[in-house]
C-alpha cells in the first residue's frame, strides 16, 4: 500500500508500544550452537534492551510487554514497564490484539504500535524518525531483510497486525512501509549472523555485556 503523498506528519502523535515476549527460556532456538543457558540469557537481554531503548524514545509514552514469564516480568519492573500474561500464546497476532485492548483502557490518548522483541542495537533515535512519519493510515518498518516486520502501527479501530512468515508483503497489502535508514530499527536478531550484524552496530548494555564473552 502506498502513502498518500498529500499526507501530513502528524508532530504530536505519541504511541503506546507493544512488545511479546516469549519466556526467555523458550526464545531464540536459532542461535544455534549457543548452550542453552546463553539462549536464554540473550533472549532476555535482547528484551529488555529493546525497551530500555523504546522507553528512552520521545514518541513513546508507554511500553506494554505481553509475557508468561514472572521472573522476566520483574526485571522489565525495575526498567519502569508493566507487563501482562499473554493468554494466547502460540498466536503472536491475538496476543497483539489482547496487549492493544489492555493499553487502549490504560492509555486511550496514545496510539498502539507493535514492536519486535529482538532489536538489541535499537537506539531511541531512529525509533523516533520512524515514528515521526506516522499519520493516519496504518505504517510498519520492514526488517533488513526485507521479508519481515520490526514495528508496525495503526490507530486503535484499525489495529490488524500480520506478523509471521512473510510479514512485510502481508502489512504492504493493508499499510505503508516506512521509508528510511533506520538501521538500528531494522536489525532484528534470529540467528547469529544477526547478531553479529547487531554488535557491529552497538548493541545495548546487557547484550553487550554476555556478547563480550561469546
Amino acid at each position: 500500500m502506498s502513502r498518500p503523498s498529500s499526507e501530513p506528519t502528524v508532530e504530536h502523535r505519541r504511541f503506546a508500544l507493544l512488545v511479546p515476549v516469549k519466556p526467555p527460556a523458550r526464545g531464540k532456538s536459532r542461535l544455534v550452537g549457543l548452550p542453552d543457558a546463553v539462549r536464554r540469557d540473550l533472549a532476555a537481554a535482547f528484551a529488555l534492551d529493546t525497551v530500555a531503548a523504546a522507553l528512552a524514545s520521545a514518541r513513546v509514552g508507554a511500553v506494554l510487554v505481553a509475557t508468561d514469564d514472572a521472573s522476566f516480568s520483574a526485571q522489565l519492573a525495575a526498567l519502569g514497564c508493566p507487563a501482562i500474561p499473554d493468554g494466547v500464546t502460540g498466536d503472536l497476532n491475538a496476543s497483539l490484539r489482547q496487549a492493544a485492548a489492555e493499553a487502549r483502557r490504560r492509555w486511550p490518548d496514545l496510539q498502539p504500535a507493535a514492536l519486535c522483541a529482538d532489536l538489541p542495537a535499537l537506539r531511541p533515535a531512529d525509533l523516533d524518525a520512524a515514528l515521526a512519519q506516522v499519520g493516519d493510515e496504518p505504517a510498519f518498518v520492514p526488517d533488513a531483510a526485507g521479508i519481515g516486520t520490526t514495528l508496525y502501527t495503526a490507530a486503535w479501530d484499525r489495529f490488524d497486525p500480520r506478523f509471521g512468515p512473510g510479514s512485510r508483503d502481508l502489512h504492504h497489502e493493508q499499510a505503508f512501509a516506512i521509508a528510511l535508514d533506520a538501521t538500528t530499527l531494522r536489525c532484528d536478531v534470529d540467528d547469529l549472523d544477526d547478531l553479529r550484524d547487531a554488535v557491529a552496530l552497538g548493541v545495548g548494555p546487557r547484550t553487550r555485556v554476555l556478547t563480550a564473552h561469546l
